[in-house]
């Protein structure tokens, strides 16, 4: 049903947030012909569906269905393999050098546009808009806290994920800083509801934390992945996005916690000044 690599880049592109038959063409360079008969063929196998968008003449869109959406974690999975033994020396990491193909990928994120998606919120697994109704929204992706759930073995060893119980801590005590200045906080990681309800009770956190268990915010973006206990984990990165949903901001690597912080509110209040 996928084994085509035109309907991998397909599902990869209508995660993105591309919808429309010109705009997957253009990004993909496909021929009308080629792209027209994947489309068929991926809306006849219950990936994607058709949805109308405009009545005269009657036009459609390309979304994915549940099916489609279930292949998200596929995808990933194929882009975190090529990170490391393709673009990567093979080793296993959380972070990346600064000229990295990952670094290039999330600079790239700058002036891009955020899809419409919801993430479960960690509050009651109600749904939540990641990008928020105020002036901005940081979103600050992290590997995993070690509380309630014992991290993998030699979880210390891999260099990037030391840091994740800091950074909650330091953006918890910016969070009025950051809602003076019109801008709302998030935390991204793959943990659970449940695990991160834990966390963020015990934390005393005044945000929210989302799960993107499911990776439908990683797919959307291509955000930078690594495998530790058999999951995939985002490696730590900051992003300021607008009430427009583009991406002004983009961090990554992340290496010093501290600066990461400082930068994004920086950069809130530029955006609150009308920069």
């Amino acid at each position: 049903m996928v084994g085509d690599w035109w309907s991998l880049l397909l599902i990869r592109e209508t995660a993105r947030g591309r919808h429309r038959f010109d705009a997957l063409q253009e990004e993909l360079g496909i021929s009308r012909k080629v792209l027209t008969e994947r489309l068929t063929h991926l809306v006849e196998t219950g990936v994607l569906e058709k949805v109308p968008y405009q009545d005269r003449p009657v036009r459609h869109e390309y979304r994915l269905t549940e099916r489609g959406r279930g292949l998200l974690p596929v995808l990933l999975s194929m882009q975190d393999w090529a990170d490391r033994w393709v673009f990567g020396d093979g080793s296993l990491t959380g972070t990346a050098d600064e000229g990295s193909a990952e670094a290039r990928r999330v600079a790239a994120l700058a002036g891009e546009r955020l899809p419409h998606l919801t993430l479960p919120g960690h509050r009651d697994g109600t749904p939540v808009d990641p990008v928020a109704a105020g002036a901005a929204t940081v979103l600050f992706c992290y590997p995993a806290t070690g509380a309630p759930s014992p991290l993998p073995d030699n979880w210390s060893d891999i260099p990037g994920t030391i840091g994740c119980t800091l950074e909650n801590r330091l953006f918890g005590e910016a969070y009025e800083d950051f809602r003076a200045a019109g801008a709302e906080v998030h935390g991204v990681s793959t943990q659970r509801t449940d695990e991160q309800r834990v966390f963020a009770v015990s934390e005393g956190l005044p945000f929210t934390l989302l799960s993107d268990v499911d990776l439908h915010l990683a797919a959307a973006l291509r955000l930078p992945t690594f495998r530790a206990g058999q999951l995939l984990r985002l490696k730590r990165a900051v992003l300021v996005v607008d009430r427009d949903r583009v991406v002004r901001h983009a961090r990554f690597p992340v290496a010093d916690i501290p600066a990461a912080v400082a930068e994004a509110l920086a950069q809130v209040r530029r955006l609150a000044d009308g920069d």
